[in-house]
């Protein structure tokens, strides 16, 4: 039986917006202000931090207010509140890591109690797998059962509890400190990079302040002042306990949508940090639009698709008409997932940016993605010794793919309609491939299944129209109905089953026998329609 199809939908636009600028010109006095200014907060988020994770599951309004205000005499009180929303984030986002590590291990140890329950070298399924291929194999899966249980019950206890793990800075460059040589970095270049994680230099905006943020504040003409905790306010330059930085921000993108929020007082959250690497410092500016339209369903679809399949290493699209039907050729888009985090994201942004110029092109408000999440999919013990294709699921970045297409459709005013994953590349290959498969040109598979999800997109069934029959082969070549209208819900389901015969080769259950001489249209044969019958005459006395 085939799995409920789920209805496409479409996905909510990204509502946030960040932009960034380099702080050019910062002067000496500048730059060790910012350092002392970072220390300083950082060593309160981190006390913040520590007391909040001590809170577990007795945290309140109350336990948050007095933290907050624990905190003010050593800063300002709305330092002290982005430092206690910054930690509440933290906190919230450890505690959801806590929950998938939590299923992780749940299916993990269901995989292999299922595969220990059989007997060695039992064929799998497409669903279940089979068992183990030799005693020695089973046997030390018998000893990771072991061990995944026991890391189930510990993180179950600290779940139940509320205790998690937090490491501000990133777990990763902490691990790094006990492998230097391998990072190719010296002990100082290491201290510099974790100081510079660790620094608080964050404010949240309120709408109705001036210029939208009073603790980091940028004016109109992008000059750039913050306003010093109380312990510092003797490296003030200017009133009320501000510094104002030598350097100034342009913006040079979406300047004029941020210029255009702050001279209304509208909020905007600020971020300030150093890359160390190159030793600039840079500035984020942050807001939420809660102004963005929403397209209907049906208006996407009028002007037809792009069905996008999404892989490891390129986007394979076609477009579709309003009716299901490929238009064109295929299109691909290569990137390459190799190298530093840089280097992908720079790839993962120049496909979708030609993607999207290819989709303003033709014409389209709506691009059709398969709204994929393969972390079920990804542990060893479901796909056994398939370490290339657990290494191919585990490639596909769908969820940057996901928040990249969202956020960049959003700015280029296209829709995005998520669809249902279910058998879009099997079928695709099915019923597409060959018919799309010319002398010129072969249509591969996630051509095939760009196809699949662009006609789901539309509410058309990926099966194609059945062909008629040759002609007299029945009565007469007549048009097929297999095609469904758009909206027509569970046609992609199980077919229903015809009573009567398919074949003649067809035997008993299966209908009426079509080898039965009783079942022949014949002269008082039981299987003859209609009223009349012709009485059977003696052929001698």
């Amino acid at each position: 039986m085939l799995r409920q199809i789920a209805r496409p939908f479409v996905a909510d636009a990204a509502s946030g917006v960040c932009i960034r600028d380099r702080l050019k010109g910062l002067t000496a006095e500048d730059d060790a202000v910012l350092r002392l200014v970072g220390g300083h907060l950082a060593s309160l988020a981190s006390r913040d931090l520590a007391r909040r994770v001590t809170d577990a599951l007795e945290h309140s309004a109350q336990t948050w207010a007095a933290r907050k205000r624990d905190l003010t005499p050593q800063s300002s009180s709305r330092w002290a509140g982005s430092i206690t929303k910054a930690t509440y984030d933290q906190w919230g986002l450890s505690r959801r890591a806590q929950w998938q590590h939590l299923r992780g291990l749940a299916t993990g140890i269901a995989v292999i109690r299922h595969r220990l329950a059989l007997p060695i070298g039992a064929k799998g399924t497409k669903r279940q797998p089979g068992g183990y291929h030799s005693r020695r194999e089973w046997h030390a899966k018998s000893r990771r059962l072991a061990h995944l249980e026991r890391e189930y019950a510990r993180v179950k206890a600290d779940h139940e509890a509320g205790r998690v793990t937090v490491v501000r800075g990133g777990r990763k460059l902490l691990n790094t400190r006990h492998n230097l040589d391998a990072a190719g970095k010296s002990q100082e270049q290491w201290r510099g990079e974790w100081e510079a994680a660790r620094w608080f230099l964050a404010a949240d905006g309120e709408s109705g302040k001036r210029y939208g943020n009073e603790t980091i504040r940028v004016t109109p003409d992008g000059h750039v002042s913050i306003r010093l905790p109380a312990p510092l306010a003797e490296h003030a330059n200017a009133g009320h306990g501000r510094y104002v930085l030598a350097a100034k921000v342009t913006f040079p993108h979406r300047g004029e949508e941020w210029r255009d929020r702050i001279e209304v007082n509208r909020a905007v959250a600020y971020r300030i940090h150093l890359d160390t690497t190159s030793g600039r410092w840079y500035l984020d500016a942050s807001w939420t639009r809660k102004d963005l339209p929403a397209i209907p369903l049906d208006a996407l679809r009028a002007q037809g698709v792009i069905g996008v399949d999404t892989n490891a290493d390129h986007l394979a699209a076609w477009h579709l008409d309003a009716h299901g039907n490929p238009i064109g050729a295929p299109r691909c888009f290569d990137y390459d997932l190799s190298g530093s985090a840089d280097h992908r994201d720079a790839q993962l942004r120049h496909a979708l940016t030609r993607l999207l110029h290819w989709a303003r092109a033709t014409g389209v408000q709506a691009i059709a993605i398969e709204d994929l999440d393969f972390t079920d999919s990804r542990t060893r013990e479901k796909h056994g010794r398939k370490k290339r294709f657990r290494q191919l699921i585990s490639g596909i970045p769908t969820g940057k793919i996901r928040a990249r297409l969202l956020s960049m459709c959003a700015e280029a005013g296209i829709g995005v309609i998520a669809v249902d994953p279910a058998y879009t590349s099997m079928w695709g290959a099915e019923h597409w491939q060959d018919p799309l498969t010319t002398t010129n040109r072969k249509t591969s598979r996630h051509a095939a299944a760009s196809v699949a999800i662009g006609r789901r997109a539309l509410g058309h069934r990926i099966r194609r129209r059945t062909a008629p029959p040759c002609q007299h082969q029945s009565d007469a070549g007549r048009h097929r109905t297999a095609q469904a209208r758009p909206g027509t819900w569970g046609s992609e389901g199980n077919r229903p089953r015809v009573p009567g015969p398919r074949t003649r080769s067809d035997g008993t259950g299966r209908g009426r026998n079509a080898v039965d001489q009783n079942a022949q249209d014949r002269s008082g044969r039981s299987a003859e329609h209609g009223s009349w019958q012709q009485d059977s005459l003696p052929l001698s006395l």
